[in-house]
């Protein structure tokens, strides 16, 4: 129950990153997304490093925790291959996610960003890796995206209808979340920790951003409610949230942490309300409960901590 616990809380963490942005200062969607990556990637990263030098870590890996029970996946990708991808999944969410909700409102961009994930995740994971999600994880997938749905067909984000290309970029950042899950994972399963595994993708995601950040107007940083902005985003919504979501990876199969990752949405949409004056209609409340509901039937008794593999 720990690691479903630990992925809930980072979810809360998760979803307080767009009314941050709404509550913030006027600022480009990649250089928000670039100085988020690289103060809160940056400073995991750093956590993950001082971890390793306190001998905590052990073996070639940096290591030492335990291939994840029950399972025998085949890696045919170099590791140093996977920290790649999925630092490069890192840094695409980041301008995706933000220019979804630029376009469409907190409420409806993260819940469409939120709300794909689980999806193409399970999707992926059963397709290269052979790992069935399990049927309690179908059935809570589809009431939660059955939710996620509802809210947004009934959440009044100030847009009189969705934008195309703003959908297109929540989808990519619902793409991108699956691709850097599924590194991590691999890592986890070849013995690496929750935070060493973290700490090398958003490590070389914060690199990476550096140059992102330099090529924005990044002016915003020097005010102080951009700053407070950006050390919310980096320290709270990435550090913090990402030390839980690797906890929560290390026991839970890729496919359960997404959907259980919907919190993020739910919590969006009530703050959405509740802080920044959206608007919730009665099928919106309906919605919010639906996705309540599909997370509580996959939180509860029976979780799958280990993916059972298919028989080829």
């Amino acid at each position: 129950m720990r690691f479903v616990l630990a992925v809930l809380l980072a979810s809360v963490c998760f979803g307080t990153t767009g009314t941050a942005q709404a509550l913030g200062p006027e600022a480009g969607s990649a250089s928000v997304g670039a100085a988020r990556i690289l103060i809160g990637g940056g400073a995991l990263g750093l956590v993950a490093l001082l971890l390793h030098l306190a001998g905590r870590p052990r073996g070639a890996t940096g290591t030492s925790a335990a291939p994840t029970p029950g399972v025998a996946p085949r890696h045919p990708l170099p590791s140093w291959l996977l920290v790649v991808i999925g630092a490069l999944g890192v840094v695409a969410y980041q301008p995706a996610f933000f220019a979804g909700t630029e376009a469409n409102g907190v409420a409806v961009g993260t819940v469409v960003a939120l709300g794909s994930a689980p999806v193409i995740t399970g999707a992926l994971d059963w397709m290269l890796r052979r790992r069935y999600p399990g049927h309690r994880w179908l059935v809570a997938t589809a009431i939660a995206t059955s939710g996620v749905a509802i809210l947004a067909a009934a959440t009044d984000a100030g847009h009189a209808a969705a934008d195309p290309l703003g959908l297109l970029a929540s989808l990519g950042a619902g793409a991108s979340y699956a691709v850097y899950t599924l590194a991590a994972k691999a890592l986890l399963d070849r013995g690496w920790t929750p935070t060493g595994s973290m700490g090398a993708l958003f490590g070389l995601a914060a690199v990476a951003s550096v140059p992102l950040l330099a090529a924005t107007d990044a002016s915003w940083l020097a005010t102080g409610p951009g700053l407070a902005m950006a050390l919310w985003l980096g320290l709270v919504a990435t550090t913090l949230a990402y030390v839980l979501f690797g906890i929560g990876l290390r026991g839970l199969a890729p496919a359960t942490v997404s959907t259980l990752t919907l919190a993020e949405p739910l919590t969006a949409g009530i703050l959405g309300v509740a802080v920044l004056g959206e608007t919730l209609t009665t099928g919106g409340i309906v919605g919010l409960a639906v996705l309540a509901a599909g997370i509580v039937v996959l939180a509860t008794a029976g979780v799958q901590r280990a993916p059972r593999p298919v028989a080829a």
